[in-house]
């Protein structure tokens, strides 16, 4: 019994220490595989936001926004841009922006808007939203201008069905 405890510890290890090797990555034919920086987003969007109020958000193919985060001037205007990162088609993982008004639930509005798939998952003939994105694909790029509203913490998210609960964040307004 020994020994077969033995045999079992030494042919995991080998193959362990075989799996180790500086193998070539093997890749199918047909796709293309690179390494995307993900920014940390605090840098920049400090940077993005003490420039002529711009607001710059990357969204990926994970359902991940690059911030839980966002700073803006009261009364100001701003320009904010999505960036989808990814590579998924708009109908398998598109994403937008969306700055929901105080006191609106993320969860009524996220059922609201998962019917919507005419008007991009956007409640027709909403109140309840400040300003929103136009819904992208992988390797897009939108933008949108409005002004702030008054001081307050705001709800943003992204309302393509079934986002919402990983993407999502504050809108803070000083």
């Amino acid at each position: 019994m020994k020994t077969f405890k033995y045999l079992v510890v030494c042919v995991f290890a080998t193959l362990t220490l075989m799996n180790c090797g500086g193998k070539e990555e093997k890749k199918k034919e047909g796709f293309t595989y690179e390494k995307v920086a993900y920014p940390e987003g605090k840098a920049d969007l400090k940077e993005a936001e003490n420039n002529s109020g711009n607001i710059v958000i990357t969204s990926n193919d994970l359902m991940q926004f690059n911030t839980k985060e966002i700073k803006a001037k009261a009364g100001k205007k701003v320009k904010l841009t999505l960036r989808h990162v990814g590579k998924l088609d708009i109908n398998v993982m598109g994403h937008n922006v969306v700055i929901l008004k105080q006191g609106v639930d993320l969860l009524e509005f996220s059922a609201k808007a998962a019917v919507e798939r005419e008007n991009k998952y956007i409640p027709k003939n909403s109140q309840d939203i400040i300003a929103h994105t136009d819904l992208i694909g992988g390797g897009q790029v939108t933008s949108i201008e409005f002004d702030v509203p008054e001081a307050g913490i705001y709800d943003f998210l992204c309302s393509f069905p079934g986002h919402s609960g990983l993407m999502k964040g504050k809108f803070i307004v000083e």
